[in-house]
């Protein structure tokens, strides 16, 4: 078995099994010491003892490539893949061609826009939106606009094969010639207390997909979070209403609360305005809850599964979404990222080509 898979499946395992994130980024460090390393030169130092002295190689993974070169499957790699709870065998998985809200290490993201990429093209997607957060929400080192038109190039770059300018990492140059994967431009906007969305107008008209979402003030009174939200949807460059209520049902974090506003009023308006409604397949946040989908079928509401992924591993969770779109009876032609990727884009954008 390839030690470099090995360990990168291993964080991937970690990941989506929300386990320490520390556990995950050791192991993809690991996988980055020994990338431009060949199985020669890899058994040649831990046969004497310079692997284990290697900075950035701990015992666990020490351990992993030793397995994987002498071509056995890691023992710890073994154990994680007989726990992973994840399926990925419904029928409305196998549908799902892209994902259209991913971080990267540009936010508040454990890894490199590229890592998102192999990822993604790993979970058998044909694209995924990268949108990082938008300028206010600093806790999450959101993008200013300057930022945001550095990523814009780095995105170029990466979808023409010519891998990550300016990183210095071990898989840079395995980028180049192109990750498998198309990479959609995109931002994760804050919806901000008046309904404006938090980035300038201009740059959100460069983007392929903008997926605005509230994350401040959830407990504002119902009313107020209604006038919020409807204002925002009103706005042609918004494509997709993130994590709607911002609810938190279990991990780390602990529980929140879904936050109050009138359903009806604010789904009926994503459907006149063509934007989509998310399912988010975090485990954490499982949001919309079940009652509020339904209100958002009933309207003609169409739907995004995403992942809201953080790490790579994340893409795992789109079974996740599935099985809950499914149970909700969901038709997957009203699931816009079951739709190829020129069709995504083009249905994006078609609101910014009609707007005053």
């Amino acid at each position: 078995m390839d030690p470099v898979q090995a360990l990168e499946e291993i964080a991937s395992l970690l990941e989506v099994q929300l386990a320490s994130p520390f556990k995950a980024k050791a192991f993809r460090r690991a996988a980055g010491v020994i990338g431009p390393l060949s199985d020669d030169e890899l058994r040649a130092r831990a046969a004497d003892g310079r692997l284990k002295k290697t900075p950035g190689i701990g015992d666990s993974s020490l351990g992993v490539i030793v397995e994987a070169l002498d071509g056995k499957v890691p023992g710890y790699l073994a154990d994680l893949r007989e726990k992973a709870g994840v399926e990925t065998s419904t029928g409305l998985r196998a549908l799902l061609r892209g994902d259209l809200h991913a971080h990267s290490d540009w936010s508040d993201g454990t890894t490199s826009i590229a890592a998102m990429a192999r990822a993604a093209a790993s979970a058998g997607l044909e694209y995924f939106a990268l949108t990082d957060h938008s300028p206010t929400l600093r806790v999450a080192n959101g993008l200013s606009p300057e930022r945001l038109e550095s990523q814009l190039e780095i995105v170029g770059a990466l979808n023409a094969g010519l891998g990550e300018p300016d990183r210095d990492n071990a898989r840079a140059d395995r980028d180049r010639g192109g990750l498998g994967v198309r990479i959609l431009t995109g931002i994760e906007v804050d919806i901000l207390e008046d309904g404006v969305l938090d980035q300038r107008p201009d740059l959100l008209d460069r983007l392929d997909v903008v997926v605005a979402s509230v994350h401040s003030k959830l407990r504002a009174p119902r009313d107020e979070m209604t006038k919020r939200m409807l204002r925002a949807i009103r706005d042609p460059r918004m494509n997709v209403l993130g994590h709607c209520t911002g609810r938190l049902v279990q991990g780390s974090r602990g529980t929140r609360p879904q936050s109050e506003f009138d359903a009806a009023a604010v789904f009926a308006a994503c459907a006149e305005h063509d934007v989509a409604v998310e399912l988010n397949s975090r485990p954490e946040r499982q949001d919309p809850p079940d009652d509020l989908i339904a209100v958002a079928l009933a309207a003609g509401c169409r739907f995004s599964i995403d992942t809201d992924g953080h790490a790579p591993g994340h893409f795992g969770f789109l079974a996740l979404g599935a099985a809950r779109a499914e149970a909700a009876g969901i038709p997957p032609e009203r699931i816009v990222t079951t739709w190829d990727a020129d069709r995504l884009v083009d249905w994006a954008g078609s609101k910014k080509r009609v707007s005053p």
